[in-house]
């Protein structure tokens, strides 16, 4: 319901008012229209000032208070970047605290121990390949981890055996008309609703 109407609805049962067709009942709607456009202004700022309901210039704010931008666009993926990136703090040493912060990345990055002394891995388990936009995650990578840790990169690539399972033969490969990239992305989809 708008204020308009709340107004008129307040009113009405004093019948001292004609509400409608008088300059009583226009007088009203003008003040329940601006109550209205006040309403959806504070509505809008309640959304955008929570990081988890944020849509817009919301996000841009906490972006800027960043020294780093999340990669990602997509809406959850980027609430649950930025949000990853403000826990980040003095005592994120512990290889789940690494894990759980690089989800700052905007991309799922896992930082796992290599069995060497002062060494890490780090790899991209949804995405085959170098994922698009690695410089700028490498270096909030970078930022997240301990300085004085090596970290070692780790990307994976589809199988022959991936492609067979995922297109059948080889003829429909030919018909799809997609760069190798794009090829690759279509069996990570297939893998990740659990055909392969």
């Amino acid at each position: 319901m708008s204020y308009v109407q709340d107004l008129k609805a307040l009113l009405e049962p004093m019948g001292v008012y004609r509400l409608e067709g008088s300059l009583n009942g226009g007088a009203l709607t003008a003040a329940g229209e601006a109550l209205d456009q006040c309403g959806d202004e504070l509505a809008q700022v309640q959304r955008e000032m929570l990081l988890t309901t944020a849509e817009s210039w919301g996000l841009s704010k906490i972006e800027a208070l960043l020294t780093r931008r999340p990669v990602t666009e997509n809406l959850p993926d980027r609430r649950a970047a930025l949000a990853a990136l403000l826990r980040i703090g003095g005592d994120s040493f512990t290889l789940q605290a690494i894990n759980d912060n690089l989800r700052g990345c905007g991309l799922n990055a896992v930082a796992e121990e290599t069995g060497v002394p002062g060494e890490i891995a780090v790899r991209f388990p949804d995405v085959p390949g170098i994922p698009d936009g690695f410089d700028e995650m490498k270096g909030i990578i970078e930022e997240i981890l301990p300085c004085h840790l090596g970290i070692e990169y780790r990307y994976w690539y589809i199988t022959w055996e991936e492609m067979e399972t995922r297109f059948g033969r080889w003829s429909v490969l030919d018909g799809l008309d997609v760069t190798w990239e794009e090829l690759e992305k279509m069996v990570e989809r297939y893998r990740l609703e659990g055909a392969v």
